[in-house]
């Protein structure tokens, strides 16, 4: 058996060895990819999903409209968010199959690292004026954080999508000052309307 000592000089000789050409090549060509998901859009979000997401916001503000117990109220609402959320997840697991990207890529990741946030704050303010029996600061709460969303997601996506987002904030701006019996007026424009506009303008230009 080799002496200690030697055993330990090899082990130094084989950490000096520069490391081989095709070692260098992979680490490169990894480096290389990583940097290239990295500095790429976010392209999967739904455009005609987005679209159906409007017609169903279009059609639960009417009915929303129609309610006069604000508990039946805030439940519409509820249930056109549950519905809302499933079809634009199902419509962009769709579209990253039909363009072959990942929605663990690094750019979907960047894009719901910031998407997330404004809308747990979302629930959470809406806990609260919910148990205060304060509906009629909702719409303004909704269409303000789920626009800065879409503004600070939509960061790594399409420039479409950032500027849907400043609109939603601007609808929710405009709500503070006009009054709250309209609230299913601005809702209906804003989930509806810019979903429906802006969902068929990505489909068109971004592939669906």
């Amino acid at each position: 058996m080799a002496p200690i000592s030697q055993l330990k000089t090899k082990e130094k000789e084989l950490e000096a060895k520069p490391p081989s050409l095709h070692g260098r090549a992979m680490d490169n060509l990894e480096f290389i990819r990583d940097a290239i998901e990295s500095s790429t859009e976010f392209t999967a979000v739904p455009g005609y999903g987005g679209a159906l997401m409007g017609l169903t916001a279009i059609g639960a503000s009417v009915i929303a409209n129609m309610q006069t117990i604000y508990r039946w109220w805030l439940i519409t609402w509820l249930i056109e968010a549950l519905l809302a959320f499933s079809i634009g997840l199902l419509a962009m697991w769709q579209k990253s199959k039909n363009i072959e990207t990942s929605l663990a890529s690094a750019p979907a990741r960047k894009f719901a690292f910031g998407f997330v946030p404004p809308i747990i704050a979302g629930i959470v303010i809406t806990g609260l004026l919910y148990f205060q029996g304060l509906f009629e600061y909702l719409p303004v709460v909704w269409l303000t954080l789920y626009g800065t969303a879409v503004v600070t997601g939509g960061a790594y996506s399409v420039k479409t999508v950032p500027i849907m987002g400043w609109l939603f904030i601007a609808l929710g701006a405009i709500a503070v000052f006009i009054p709250s019996y309209y609230g299913d007026l601005m809702m209906g424009l804003g989930f509806g309307v810019l979903h429906l506009v802006f969902g068929l303008i990505i489909a068109r230009k971004f592939g669906g």
